[in-house]
């Protein structure tokens, strides 16, 4: 049996020590305590973290995907980052995926013992078909978990690029990975419990990825998620109407016309307003700068 007691996410945690004696409030300021220091481990790894952002951006622009692959906490927040991409920025559910060793059931009930096979990691690249074209981000907080290194491993014999996140020190566990995040948040208030500080440096490191490429390959105009078809609910009609006010100018009812006329697409009633041209023409706009409405309309050479 492996001995992970060396692990900086297995140690005990000198200032929760007496966590199970102390009040609600006092137990809460522990807790507060230590995860305000999560954004500042987060910070320290700026580099590995854009470098992971260049892979991704590039990925995406020659059609390829991003793949998590993770086991418990570290697979569900995975899944849960891939999900939320197709309806925030209207990006095709297969390029950014989550997948979870136990497979689905695991997102509800532990499935602990589907970690342990790397093999089970690798067969699931096989079938995926991963190639030169996508990326694998392997998470594992304590660094350990076999099927997201057997996963890494095969990514790489496919031709994948590949990057590893861990909250542990890379002389204490390493990888094979392209880019190698390590967030050191520390021990845990409640000693292994990675979901607590781990898990939020991964979720916060996840969103930083994701939203940063779809910000890159246009998904984005100034700081509004402009490639959203509000056809899905009124939610994000009126959401959809705001955000044409905002850049537009228009009032209500001539920005609701224009998202009407538009198809339900922010970034088509953009284009369409700030360029003069109807619906055909700013789709045919669109696709020629690649999704980017910034150059489209802040650029009249067009």
């Amino acid at each position: 049996m492996q001995d992970r007691g060396h692990l900086m996410t297995e140690l005990r945690n000198p200032r929760s020590m007496h966590i199970d004696r102390v009040s609600i409030a006092e137990a809460f300021d522990i807790m507060h305590a230590e995860d305000a220091t999560i954004t500042d481990a987060v910070a320290a790894v700026k580099n590995d973290v854009c470098a992971a952002v260049e892979l991704v951006v590039s990925a995406f622009r020659s059609g390829g995907r991003l793949i998590y692959v993770g086991a418990g906490t570290s697979g569900r927040l995975g899944v849960l980052d891939a999900s939320e991409c197709p309806p925030t920025f209207l990006s095709d559910p297969s390029m950014v995926q989550g997948v979870i060793a136990g497979g689905w059931g695991a997102l509800r009930r532990a499935v602990e013992g589907a970690e342990d096979h790397p093999e089970d990691g690798a067969a699931l690249m096989d079938e995926m078909k991963i190639d030169p074209n996508d990326v694998v981000m392997g998470i594992s907080t304590g660094g350990t978990t076999p099927y997201v290194h057997g996963a890494i491993e095969r990514a790489k014999e496919r031709g994948a690029k590949t990057i590893f996140f861990g909250c542990v020190t890379e002389d204490h566990v390493a990888d094979e990975a392209d880019v190698s995040i390590r967030v050191l948040v520390g021990p845990e208030v409640v000693t292994g419990s990675t979901r607590m500080k781990a898990g939020t440096a991964t979720k916060l490191v996840l969103n930083t990825i994701t939203t940063i490429a779809m910000v890159r390959i246009g998904k984005v105009y100034q700081n509004l998620m402009v490639d959203v078809d509000t056809s899905k609910n009124r939610k994000l009609v009126e959401r959809g109407t705001r955000m044409i006010q905002a850049v537009t100018g228009l009032d209500r009812p001539a920005a609701a016309d224009l998202l009407e006329r538009s198809g339900g697409h922010v970034k088509t009633a953009l284009v369409m307003h700030c360029r003069g041209v109807d619906r055909a023409a700013a789709e045919k706009l669109i696709s020629e700068h690649d999704g980017h409405v910034a150059r489209i309309i802040e650029d009249e050479s067009g």
